[in-house]
């Protein structure tokens, strides 16, 4: 049972569009989050053939003659993994050059392009790229989101919906992975990370750097699981080991390379001051991140501090799932001063308008929550969009002007 069969995917509008004008699309995102069931559930009804190249021959077969390989492909054709033959870059750029016509490939890969500069520069202005993420709670509800246009358009109505309550530290521990969601307990869905965890390692971080202590990486990503929504701090993630901050930054670089950590760069304004200019860490998923730290939901419940730093990283990946949806590009940033003042999520969108998102795992709100808001709200003047506190609430309502309190569930239950 594949995830295209329980789950609508919202990108396939954008990939079905991107075939209509690019000879190269590539989905991009972390192994197993469901590109291959994606492009084939596309492919398939367009008449693509299908190619992996988690396939030691075929892969051979590239790196022996990637001009011949490709000559020789069908008419339109899916290249899963192509992360995995980065020779393959050079000569679909030359066959693009010969033969522009949209829709030829679709690629997959499970390693970000973007961070391999040669790779994406030869086929810049050929390839359009769209990312995956793992499921969405919108995807879970079959119900496309209308958050981010509530956010940055007529803002928000007073509604009233149930709380989460312990449904929440359900949701966060279960994550977004298909294969991990149709395991019926939390035990055999943890033992499915750890293997999940294991085969990244060994296949896709062997084949794209060459590091002599690979065991460092699982400890390392644990570590990561523990930072994750906090400032990034490489002194305190290199600290467990005999190497040095350089050599555990590039590590922490290798595992962004292939969608596992993400790095939200802080927001700044020349008219403010006492800024805290370094990024928030945070895991690509939450259900990965409790494996790795050992907690399931009932743990995350007892735990109120690490359910508050994991829902901020649950909110911050469903905003990203929502974004990717749209038509416009939205950038992610945080913003926090040398105060304390703080705003966990700072979207900016067309036109540099501005919105915040601040995150709070209890059921009240008040309005000193609105304090890093404010602030943001004052220094941005007619940029700024809105601002929402997401709680574990039941009330929608407003706290001044385009200022509102938002219970979490409004991110797929609608607004």
């Amino acid at each position: 049972m594949t995830d295209q069969i329980l789950y609508p995917r919202f990108s396939i509008q954008h990939l079905t569009e991107a075939l209509q004008d690019s000879p190269v699309v590539l989905i991009h995102g972390p192994r197993q989050c469901g590109k291959t069931t994606l492009v084939r559930t596309v492919g398939a009804a367009a008449g693509y053939a299908y190619i992996s190249f988690d396939d030691d021959v075929l892969r051979a077969s590239v790196l022996t003659d990637p001009l011949g390989f490709v000559a020789d492909l069908p008419e339109k054709v899916i290249l899963d993994e192509v992360q995995r033959v980065p020779a393959l870059f050079t000569a679909l750029k030359m066959a693009v050059d010969r033969d522009r016509r949209p829709g030829r490939f679709i690629l997959t890969g499970s390693a970000n392009v973007l961070l391999l500069p040669k790779l994406a520069d030869s086929l810049a202005g050929r390839m359009e790229i769209l990312q995956l993420y793992p499921l969405a709670q919108s995807e879970l509800a079959a119900k496309p989101p209308d958050f981010l246009n509530a956010l940055f358009g007529d803002g928000f109505k007073i509604n009233q919906q149930e709380r989460l309550g312990k449904d929440l530290a359900e949701r966060i521990a279960a994550g977004g992975y298909p294969a991990a969601l149709v395991r019926p307990t939390s035990r055999r869905r943890l033992a499915w990370y750890r293997d999940y965890i294991e085969t990244l390692v060994q296949r896709d971080v062997r084949d794209m750097a060459r590091i002599s202590s690979l065991n460092v990486l699982p400890r390392l990503l644990k570590l990561a699981a523990g930072q994750t929504a906090r400032l990034l701090n490489v002194a305190d993630l290199a600290s467990p080991f005999q190497l040095s901050r350089p050599t555990i930054r590039d590590y922490v670089t290798l595992l962004m390379r292939i969608f596992l950590l993400e790095e939200l760069p802080p927001w700044h304004n020349n008219r403010l001051s006492r800024l805290i200019k370094s990024p928030k860490l945070h895991l690509c998923d939450t259900g990965l991140a409790c494996a790795l730290l050992g907690v399931d939901a009932a743990a995350l419940q007892a735990d109120r501090s690490l359910l508050g730093q994991l829902l901020e990283t649950f909110v911050f990946q469903e905003l990203r799932r929502h974004a990717s949806w749209l038509d416009d590009p939205i950038s992610f940033y945080h913003f926090r001063d040398k105060d304390g003042v703080e705003v966990d999520i700072v979207l900016e969108g067309p036109g540099q308008r501005l919105a915040g998102v601040k995150v709070k795992a209890a059921a009240t709100v008040m309005a000193s929550d609105f304090r890093g808001l404010q602030k943001l709200k004052e220094s941005t003047g007619d940029h700024f969009a809105g601002g929402v506190v997401l709680y574990d609430g039941e009330i929608t309502t407003p706290f001044g002007d385009n200022l509102f309190a938002v219970p979490i569930r409004s991110l797929w239950d609608g607004i």
